[in-house]
């Protein structure tokens, strides 16, 4: 199904991301990518090694006349997000991606495309297979679960490699050059609500928002695209002073990922029916009018159907409401040193409220830890004021940028005398691996770079066919170049 991907120039590299597609790799769910590459490995007759918490290690050799240069850890990520369109029939713990070229663009039917980080992985296990390819000494690092938790590189044993450079291939600008990204933490909040009788005269209604882009909640915060979630909240807002009486809400997904839909189940009394209609038509009104340019998909539907035989308490309805109106969305401080950049920012993603027990999920990141820090406590305040308990986890450290690293010289000057512009050496706003792996490798030199990728984290991810060519071209040149011990 995927063989006008595999007739694409470079072959070698889209041929390996069609291989890789057609093997399952959710994140948390990576048992088979795993088996798979470590048998790619060990069909080449490399020395390959899965390690406990199962990131795989393929070692090769250096080419003849490149014995003596360092050694460089190539590095990607094996899982991919698992988000699909609601109209979509897909199940990712057992269904290869099926991809599709429109244009200059490689996509998915329906689902996530895994270009972010697939792109990576292929890129490797192409250059592993080649007899043909120029390069020093590799050791290929594949990490798991890196978009949900980061576990793989939070388990790297600090003598599992002996690199001296670290190529991460998990930038989504082919004109970047990575020096840094930003940390993470995951904001939990919970609390459990009395429940009432649904109040008398009652109807029972659906309010669906959806339509929204969605997207990467690092690489796409600074866009100011819709949250489902908070947008949802704006309309119960609107309607509680009327009468408005929540049963359920189930918005949102993977912290990752901003919100692109939510889902709600209300009951509205007949004497207030007007008036909350009403309050809710002009409040759904002045979102879309809000978001015209950002979000053209965007609607609000609020139908009569749906089943309920309990709604929220008043009060806890209304501490609830009221934290979500008071919990930050989206950028909270742009970085004073680097233009441009978002230094701090929190996604509210996910909001699941039903049968007596209410879940909120956020992902907070920050380039510097103290703003993380702030930020998560900020968050803490609001939820913990509106009776939730609240746990931090899942914490991971930033990478912080140096302009001074040998590395990026040298590929500041392939780029340069290859494609005559400046490359965008930045930090990204988006949790690399990097930091982690630093901690554990300190001497590494760093660097990311990689092909353009839009919409990652969304059914409208797609992958650059143009830009896939010019950054396998670079990486190639790059590998040529590696300096000398």
């Amino acid at each position: 199904m995927n063989e006008e991907i595999r007739a694409l120039e470079p072959k070698a590299l889209w041929n390996k991301f069609a291989d890789l597609n057609a093997v399952p790799r959710p994140s948390k769910k990576e048992e088979r990518v795993i088996e798979f590459i470590k048998m790619f490995g060990e069909n080449l007759n490399l020395d390959t090694q899965v390690d406990e918490v199962g990131n795989v290690v393929i070692r090769k050799p250096a080419t003849s006349g490149m014995e003596n240069r360092q050694k460089v850890v190539l590095q990607a990520h094996l899982d991919m997000v698992h988000q699909k369109n609601n109209d979509t029939d897909f199940d990712f713990s057992s269904q290869g991606i099926d991809m599709y070229v429109d244009g200059d663009w490689v996509r998915a039917k329906g689902t996530t495309l895994g270009a972010d980080n697939g792109l990576g992985v292929a890129s490797m296990m192409a250059i592993l297979e080649s007899d043909s390819i120029e390069h020093p000494a590799i050791e290929a690092l594949f990490t798991i679960d890196e978009e949900t938790g980061m576990t793989g590189a939070k388990g790297l044993s600090p003598d599992l490699l002996s690199g001296d450079i670290l190529l991460n291939l998990d930038t989504e600008e082919d004109d970047e050059i990575g020096i840094g990204c930003a940390g993470g933490v995951d904001v939990t909040a919970k609390r459990n609500y009395e429940q009432e009788s649904i109040p008398e005269n009652s109807e029972v209604y659906t309010i669906q928002v959806k339509g929204l882009q969605g997207g990467h909640s690092g690489m796409d915060i600074i866009k100011g695209l819709g949250n489902a979630n908070k947008l949802m909240n704006r309309l119960f807002n609107a309607g509680l002073q009327s009468g408005l009486r929540i049963a359920e809400i189930n918005g949102g997904g993977l912290r990752n990922a901003i919100p692109r839909e939510s889902l709600a189940i209300v009951t509205i009394t007949s004497e207030g029916k007007t008036e909350i209609l009403k309050a809710l038509e002009t409040e759904a009104e002045n979102i879309q009018l809000e978001y015209r340019t950002l979000e053209p998909n965007l609607s609000v539907e609020i139908t009569k159907s749906g089943d309920a035989r309990k709604v929220i308490a008043e009060k806890a309805q209304k501490e609830i409401v009221l934290a979500l109106a008071a919990a930050h969305n989206g950028v909270y401080r742009m970085s004073p040193e680097i233009a441009g950049l978002v230094e701090a920012s929190n996604n509210i993603a996910n909001v699941t409220i039903k049968d007596g027990k209410a879940e909120i999920k956020c992902l907070t990141r920050s380039s510097v830890e103290s703003s993380k820090d702030d930020l998560a406590e900020s968050l803490r305040a609001a939820f913990e004021l509106a009776g939730f308990d609240v746990s931090l986890s899942g914490e991971y450290p930033g990478w912080a940028p140096s302009r001074d690293s040998a590395i990026l010289k040298t590929l500041d000057g392939i780029y340069q005398d290859m494609f005559h512009e400046q490359a965008d050496i930045a930090a990204c706003h988006a949790g690399l691996e990097c930091g982690i792996i630093g901690s554990h490798y300190p001497k590494l030199d760093m660097i990311s770079f990689g092909p353009t990728i839009r919409g990652a984290h969304s059914p409208d991810e797609r992958a650059s066919i143009s830009s896939s060519q010019k950054y396998w071209k670079f990486l190639l040149e790059v590998l040529k170049n590696i300096p000398e011990n």
